[in-house]
């Protein structure tokens, strides 16, 4: 759920900590157990939509909480937390998890993928690529996915998510070993997911969905490359090279697994003695039965995911080699990296020179972990760090960036695109979607949406300056920039 509310100043008690570092204290609201931060650009602070304000220093108050609530760049008012909100809660001092830190679309998440494909090649082509893709990814709100499971099987797509793709031919060896977690969260648990979110979920696999969701072609121009070395390991290695991007996420899977967990802990809270400052914040104890439940349902949410971009990856692969002639294997269709950006997860962090188990909840914000973390990143990326993926608009473009050790102190943790500054309802009252489309065609940009109100809701400027995010996050020292990417094709659910 995005929401955009106008910007009011920021509070008189904001205080600059750094150039990008803003902080209110614990004494401006009552209740704050830690000071929250933001991070922002004076540009960015001053635009920030008024809910950012009031969101991050509620969730300041939940049980357990560390070090500092966080809200990145990209930040705008969502449910409960704000989108681009960040926070830790210390699971041995009554830490607790909430739904509306997660998020409702759970593992929402990034993935990117090269080709040996040139500009040259494929802009004469680029019209029959993308109505090719968009007949071949299903989008739109309730879109069914060509995968035939049955609710049985779809319980092994909970637990095994994009390990489950690998069974059934839809993935490489290489793709798994490419995805956060390699595709699987192992403490998925589908007794915990109610059959009305199972009758919801099983026919989505391989859709892409609406609201901000997309499949897009972009080109890397020379100009573009910040990072060559980083970006060769990777696998982009000449400008004009074509690279594809996919937004989605656990379509009404993840919805309905939010809802229901959201009501049950409305209902347990007062047997914990938790209060909260806004229902939209319910949440449990993460060691409790109930929160437990939802943790493990979660899970099965961020697999089925997980298994969703994995299946429309092997779209897009069998659409190129009709369009190109050529086999993916032949156009090195290889996964750069695949990451969540709605989920909580336990990390170990040093809190006060004593290391700690901290349930992390990223909502709209992405994992970005350093070189260190070695254990937890594919063999090629580990002295590099872990490729982020962070999505713009459609007009602007999107980059990838590495994450760094430095980003412990945001609980590793980065934006996770450019951010609203508009809300869906002001951009389909002021945009003309229709106009748009040849607007954006006559730039060079072919985009097959399946409405021209959801092409209007997502126009450039109903964005935050995804080159202000991204060098904001450089100045924090928590991700560095490799690669800005341009679009020339587009599917929009």
């Amino acid at each position: 759920m995005e929401h955009v509310q106008k910007p009011a100043g920021p509070p008189a008690e904001l205080k600059r900590i750094n150039a990008v570092t803003w902080e209110l204290p614990v004494t401006y609201k009552e209740g704050m157990r830690v000071p929250a931060r933001i991070l922002a650009s004076e540009d960015l602070i001053k635009e920030m939509d008024a809910g950012v304000f009031d969101q991050v220093t509620n969730v300041a108050t939940l049980p357990g909480i560390t070090g500092y609530a966080y809200c990145m760049p990209d930040g705008h008012w969502g449910y409960g937390f704000p989108i681009g909100g960040v926070a830790a809660f210390d699971v041995e001092e009554g830490g607790i998890i909430s739904p509306g830190g997660i998020g409702f679309d759970i593992n929402c998440g990034m993935r990117l993928m090269t080709t040996n494909l040139t500009i040259d090649e494929v802009q004469p082509k680029i019209k029959q690529l993308v109505d090719e893709l968009y007949k071949a990814v299903p989008a739109g709100v309730g879109c069914k996915g060509f995968v035939k499971v049955s609710k049985e099987e779809f319980k092994d797509v909970m637990r095994d998510g994009a390990q489950w793709c690998l069974k059934k031919g839809f993935a490489t060896q290489h793709d798994i070993e490419h995805i956060e977690d390699q595709g699987k969260i192992a403490w998925a648990d589908p007794s915990k997911v109610t059959d009305r979110a199972i009758k919801r979920g099983f026919d989505q696999i391989g859709t892409l969905g609406s609201g901000n969701h997309y499949l897009e072609i972009q080109v890397v121009k020379e100009e573009n490359i910040f990072d060559k070395e980083a970006a060769k390991v990777m696998g982009i290695n000449k400008p004009g090279q074509i690279v594809i991007m996919v937004h989605c996420g656990s379509r009404g899977f993840g919805h309905q697994i939010g809802s229901d967990y959201l009501r049950i802990f409305l209902d347990v809270m007062p047997k914990y003695g938790i209060e909260i400052r806004d229902k939209e914040l319910a949440c449990a104890p993460f060691n409790s039965p109930e929160g437990q439940d939802y943790y493990k349902a979660m899970a099965c949410a961020a697999n089925m995911a997980f298994a969703n971009r994995q299946v429309i990856t092997h779209r897009i692969r069998e659409v190129f080699s009709k369009v190109f002639g050529r086999t993916a294997e032949d156009m090195e269709m290889n996964l750069i990296y695949d990451v969540a950006h709605n989920i909580a997860k336990l990390e170990k962090y040093v809190i006060d020179g004593k290391e700690k188990m901290l349930l992390v909840h990223r909502k709209g914000a992405t994992r970005a972990f350093g070189p260190a973390r070695v254990k937890d990143l594919p063999q090629e990326y580990q002295k590099i760090g872990q490729p982020i993926i962070l999505g713009g608009s459609m007009e602007t473009g999107s980059y990838l960036l590495l994450g760094t050790d430095a980003s412990d102190k945001t609980f590793a943790s980065t934006a996770h695109g450019a951010g609203r500054t508009m809300s869906r309802a002001e951009a389909m009252r002021t945009i003309n979607g229709e106009q748009l489309q040849q607007t954006m065609e006559k730039r060079g940009i072919y985009v097959h949406a399946v409405t021209m109100k959801g092409l209007a809701e997502e126009a450039g400027k109903a964005y935050k300056n995804i080159d202000t995010v991204v060098d904001t996050l450089d100045q924090a020292g928590i991700t560095r920039p490799v690669v800005a990417l341009k679009p020339i094709g587009n599917v929009k659910g």
